[in-house]
């Protein structure tokens, strides 16, 4: 399908904070129109954790958009930077990964990234092709295209700098290597985070000191977590992790507001502007229920990573769980060894899986979160008799049934 400079531009912009310039970006729809030759769009990524979550899609749900327009998607795995740490944001030096940690975190991300792109349209790269190459003359020329004042105009470098925070020189360096990068991938495009933006710009300095023609930048917000307030992030466990099972991402992405709901449309899903305004209207007017709205997102984002199929059954699912109280289907089974009488319910929840440490199990009681055989517990010095089966569940959508060896 060939689209019009107009239709590219308006689903280049939808949801993006930042582009810079617009004027620069039609130029170059214009000129990639005239030629045939595709943009070459990049977006990197710091294999820093091993599970990417929604919040981490919203720059991969833009390269798809670039790739649905026909140009070429640059997938960045920054191994090189990641042995840096990405000082964006931190109060304080972000602590390296290793090569170890790099490399197998890199492979999950290929793995991952190819649920929303195409991968046949879309070229994974790694920053260590050519930064491991850069002799020492070379940094000293990288490190020769900007000044400690400039740098520290950065919040973050500078909020550190006045409050006599350690900054590390390594970490003044990030933002040129991420800017050499766009000098070396010839990027046309270069997609980034709000929190990014000092950045992405500086690949614009570097290829005009190159003898290339900048790169237009486009900022997309960073995505709000289950709570509505906060940054998406693992840490504040208000996150839809993409390997989270297909009941889970169901479940959390009804459990959000109806006015984050939009947030998420606008940001993840592959419906037309035009259908979520549809949407809007009909909630505004009464035709339309938000539930069944929100239901459509989350079998929308359910399928993405899981199919159709598995979408259908965690909505089915969902229903018998929640409108009707009956169990879910398929209710794994754990095997716990235990050689004493009784169990500390914190211990059994943590060898059951169902919560990662004990301090978690004792959080979950202590939020009046944990059933056991169907009874809610709230005493976080809960012991459980060892012997029949059990079926414990936390929160709404964790279920298992232990039995005891």
């Amino acid at each position: 399908m060939q689209y019009t400079i107009e239709e590219q531009v308006a689903l280049i912009e939808r949801g993006a904070v930042d582009v810079i310039s617009r004027e620069d970006l039609i130029k170059k729809l214009k000129k990639s129109q005239e030629t045939g030759v595709p943009l070459r769009v990049k977006a990197g990524f710091d294999p820093t954790a091993p599970d990417l979550h929604l919040g981490h899609t919203v720059l991969i749900q833009k390269l798809k958009h670039f790739q649905d327009l026909g140009h070429e998607v640059l997938f960045l795995i920054g191994d090189f930077t990641g042995m840096i740490g990405d000082p964006t944001g931190k109060s304080e030096t972000r602590k390296p990964l290793t090569r170890e940690d790099v490399a197998r975190n890199a492979e999950t991300y290929k793995e991952q990234i190819f649920k929303i792109l195409d991968p046949a349209k879309t070229k994974v790269m790694f920053n260590s092709e050519w930064l491991s190459k850069l002799s020492s003359h070379d940094f000293i020329r990288l490190a020769s295209q900007l000044t400690v004042a400039r740098m520290l105009e950065r919040e973050d470098f500078r909020e550190r700098y006045e409050n006599q925070r350690p900054i590390s020189i390594h970490e003044f360096l990030y933002p040129l290597i991420q800017g050499y990068d766009s000098v070396a991938m010839q990027a046309d495009v270069e997609l980034g985070g709000t929190d990014q933006l000092f950045n992405v710009l500086m690949g614009r300095d570097l290829q005009r000191t190159w003898g290339q023609e900048p790169q237009v930048v486009i900022t997309m917000p960073l995505l709000e977590g289950l709570d509505g307030v906060n940054k998406m992030s693992k840490s504040l466990g208000n996150y839809i992790g993409i390997t989270d099972s297909a009941d889970d991402i169901y479940g959390k992405v009804l459990s959000i507001s109806d006015e984050l709901m939009f947030r998420y449309y606008d940001l993840l899903s592959d419906l037309s502007a035009d259908d979520i305004t549809a949407f809007k209207s009909g909630i505004q007017n009464g035709t339309i229920h938000p539930k069944d709205v929100k239901m459509k997102l989350a079998r929308e984002l359910t399928a993405r990573f899981y199919g159709q199929d598995e979408a259908a059954r965690a909505e089915e699912n969902f229903e018998r769980v929640f409108k009707k109280h009956d169990l879910p289907e398929d209710i794994p089974v754990v095997e716990v060894s235990c050689e004493e009488r009784t169990i500390w319910l914190p211990r059994l929840l943590t060898l059951s899986g169902m919560v990662s440490g004990t301090g978690e199990g004792r959080r979950m009681i202590s939020q009046n979160a944990v059933s056991v055989n169907g009874e809610k517990v709230d005493d976080v010095e809960c012991q459980i008799s060892v012997g029949e089966e059990l079926l414990l569940r936390v929160g709404k959508r964790k279920f298992c049934k232990v039995h005891f060896s």
